[in-house]
């Protein structure tokens, strides 16, 4: 998920508001210092039996990671093409899981990382799910007001 995040839907999204480069530079730092933090953990310090991949919480973990991605990913779809070229004002999202929830996009990263701390079972993938929750959970309640 790094890799469509990172470098195909930057590809994706039509022309908007510039992002400010102290902004870029401090999501790239958190992205290398979070995902170092994770390979290192995961790598190094984390111990599972021979028998993890068939553990029920690794299987429950990896299905909401993969359905979190998924929603992520179409939600993210269907965003982009809220307006048409040319047209600017705001939009509200159907479709998908805009259906249930108003930041569906933010609702399936969150699914999506909290299915990763279920899979890894560590502190610091749980950390990260509880970042992401807080994160994106107040991005949400201000794009839903």
């Amino acid at each position: 998920f790094v890799h469509y995040r990172s470098l195909i839907f930057p590809l994706l999204i039509r022309a908007g508001k510039p992002t400010p480069f102290f902004t870029f530079v401090l999501a790239l730092l958190f992205c290398v210092y979070n995902g170092y933090l994770q390979g290192r953990s995961l790598s190094n310090y984390a111990k599972y039996p021979s028998g993890w991949l068939k553990d029920p919480l690794f299987i429950t973990g990896f299905i909401g990671w993969l359905v979190g991605m998924a929603i992520n990913i179409h939600s993210d779809h269907i965003l982009r093409n809220l307006r048409k070229p040319g047209e600017t004002g705001y939009k509200i999202p159907r479709g998908g899981m805009f259906e249930y929830v108003s930041g569906a996009n933010f609702f399936g990263e969150i699914l999506e990382w909290f299915g990763f701390a279920l899979a890894c079972c560590t502190i610091e993938s749980l950390a990260f799910a509880l970042c992401t929750l807080f994160i994106l959970g107040s991005r949400a309640k201000q794009h839903h007001q």
